[in-house]
């Protein structure tokens, strides 16, 4: 049975939490916050996901740094993102931080979040049901899809 650990960090209103729980309480994966837990050993894991919010276009700093510093070489990896609007484009940085480690990227799932930053706290916020049932439901079957590769 593959081994899986996601690296995560969930800020604000807890969306990106929501996403990797529900992929945790269905399959036996490891929960590791980015923002509490600064070391980890990973080489024992054979799929690796980072998970966070979408800040100014990118995942939260201690996301990235967890990646940076302890992604070892040549693993699985994929990514989870909650966000205000999708974009693809929001993990490149992360997947060339990956791939100059040789890892092998199987995959990325993103969904819209509840977001009051900025002028949306003033109107009470966007996607304010956000990450839905379904878009959790998707989630778990994204991460069960990655296995099968």
């Amino acid at each position: 049975m593959a081994r899986t650990a996601i690296i995560y960090a969930s800020k604000h209103h807890g969306n990106t939490l929501r996403v990797v729980k529900a992929i945790s309480e269905r399959n036996d994966v490891v929960l590791i916050d980015a923002e509490t837990q600064k070391q980890e050993d990973l080489s024992n894991y054979d799929f690796i996901g980072f998970a966070s919010g979408i800040d100014f276009g990118k995942f939260y700093p201690s996301v990235e740094g967890f990646l940076k510093d302890h992604l070892p070489k040549n693993k699985k990896v994929f990514f989870l993102y909650t966000c205000a609007k999708k974009n693809s484009k929001f993990t490149e940085r992360m997947k060339r931080e990956a791939l100059d480690k040789g890892a092998e990227i199987v995959g990325e799932y993103g969904c819209r979040g509840y977001n009051t930053y900025g002028p949306w706290k003033v109107i009470g916020g966007m996607n304010k049901n956000h990450p839905t049932q379904e878009e959790l439901e998707e989630a778990v079957r994204f991460y069960e899809t990655i296995l099968k590769k």
